[in-house]
């Protein structure tokens, strides 16, 4: 039930990667990237706790957030 509810997202980080992310430089502060941590947050958390993790993430990813390495929990 879990893949279920997560494949489209996973679709979408998927689309975002190989097709909209190699037009625009690398600008990820994280290591492993925002949408790579998206796809294994998904995949380990599912849909409600790992679209939180991956908001959470993606908002801290700016000039005034973090930065490193920051693994999913």
């Amino acid at each position: 039930m879990k893949k279920i509810l997560i494949a489209p997202f996973v679709l979408l980080v998927k689309f975002y990667q190989y097709f909209i992310s190699p037009m625009f430089p690398s600008s990820c502060r994280y290591s492993p990237t925002c949408s790579q941590y998206t796809l294994e947050a998904l995949k380990k958390h599912g849909l409600f706790k790992g679209g939180w993790l991956s908001i959470k993430r993606i908002v801290s990813c700016n000039p005034w957030g973090g930065s490193g390495y920051d693994p999913v929990p």
